[in-house]
């Protein structure tokens, strides 16, 4: 049993800590943007939280998990990390709290419990697309950028509206592995999923600019 899908109220905070862990994903601050490329695009962390929704979650894993969650947001990681490791001591079979403690050991630059905390979640469910997508983001800090594709592809195969593998791919594939075209098409992806990103759309406009100048 793995946890689901984020109900409104606990996708507002998912994206809250998105915005809160982004900076740290990047592996410090953001240089300034070259004149050729505004608003370069960022790598962002994916934060797994999720909400239970099977008729038969106990009421309690589920308020446990959202307080983690909500510790989580609020930057306090020790504290966050105590309690996903509380709640699996109680409810040791969802993913998503393995997923959630890799973020946090990778917010504190333990590269080594990340992995295990990854491996911990993939080996409940191997096409677990949060885990993939962390693994992803392990292996291009790692500069290893042809595992971290593999990791983001696997992660979009299993989940394929996984609006944030998307996104990682089209960084991955602008930033560092140089194809521009795919970068594209990954962001445009992303933002069929999510909806209207204006940040977003500043980097398919440059991005639609570079091809175009490329191919001529």
């Amino acid at each position: 049993m793995s946890l689901q899908r984020s109900t409104s109220g606990m996708a507002a905070r998912s994206l809250a800590l998105l915005a809160a862990l982004s900076l740290a994903a990047c592996g410090g601050s953001p240089s300034k943007p070259d004149a050729e490329s505004e608003s370069q695009p960022r790598e962002i962390a994916e934060t797994a939280v999720e909400s239970p929704s099977y008729d038969d979650v106990p009421p309690a894993a589920m308020t446990l998990f959202e307080q983690a969650t909500f510790v989580m947001a609020s930057g306090d990681y020790l504290d966050a990390e105590l309690r996903f490791k509380d709640f699996l001591l109680r409810f040791p079979d969802y993913p998503g709290a393995h997923t959630n403690l890799a973020i946090i050991h990778a917010q504190n630059g333990d590269d080594a419990a990340a992995q295990a905390s990854i491996d911990a979640a993939l080996a409940l469910d191997p096409n677990y697309a949060p885990a993939l997508n962390q693994q992803g983001l392990l292996f291009r800090k790692m500069g290893k950028f042809l595992e971290a594709e593999a990791a983001y592809m696997k992660a979009v195969t299993a989940s394929p509206n996984y609006a944030l593998a998307h996104y990682n791919l089209g960084v991955l594939n602008e930033l560092y592995l140089q194809r521009l075209e795919t970068a594209l098409q990954h962001f445009e992806q992303y933002q069929s999923i999510v909806g209207e990103d204006e940040q977003v759309e500043r980097w398919i406009a440059d991005l639609k600019r570079r091809v175009a100048a490329a191919q001529g």
